[in-house]
């Protein structure tokens, strides 16, 4: 697929519990491509210095390798790893509060979009190949409706037609 191969569509570092998956996030694409700029406009957006804008997914065994500084103090990590779930989609509480007060309007929209759909996906291939479709989903859904080219979760145009995405996606910020 376009943008994602498939080792990374099946590298459970980066199925985040919350249904972030990090595959599509802007700074994990920076750092596997080791694009400079895009790590300073991620970093412009999350205000953080190019050089801390980095990641290899929230999911890594600890220690991580590579973290974002973000990620590392995120309590929905924290409170799947307690709880002994690997996702969101295994807890019967969610959505939780943690879900509901996530600090982006747009991540929330995009959790209570993926949770269920990792839901489904799990109980038609089962926990560990449903996760991979479910992950194969989210890197499908991210290819501009006009153009195809791989896009990050959040982007609002196309970086190579410049369509404007931001309805097709997940909505403004």
């Amino acid at each position: 697929m376009k943008g994602w191969s498939e080792e990374e569509i099946r590298n459970r570092d980066l199925m985040a519990p919350c249904g972030l998956y990090c595959g599509a996030c802007g700074v994990y694409i920076a750092t596997r491509d080791n694009n400079e700029k895009f790590k300073a406009v991620m970093g412009n957006l999350y205000g953080t210095k190019p050089e801390e804008t980095q990641c290899l997914g929230c999911m890594q065994p600890d220690p991580p390798k590579m973290l974002y500084g973000y990620c590392k103090l995120c309590p929905i990590r924290d409170c799947v790893k307690a709880k002994g779930f690997y996702s969101c989609h295994q807890c019967s509480e969610w959505p939780c509060g943690k879900i509901d007060n996530f600090g982006l309007a747009t991540g929330v929209r995009v959790m209570k979009r993926t949770i269920p759909l990792w839901r489904q996906k799990a109980a038609e291939h089962g926990d560990e190949e449903g996760s991979v479709e479910w992950a194969r989903a989210e890197c499908e859904r991210y290819h501009c409706p006009s153009c195809g080219s791989p896009l990050f979760r959040g982007a609002k145009h196309c970086r190579a037609c410049k369509r404007d995405v931001t309805d097709d996606l997940d909505g403004s910020l």
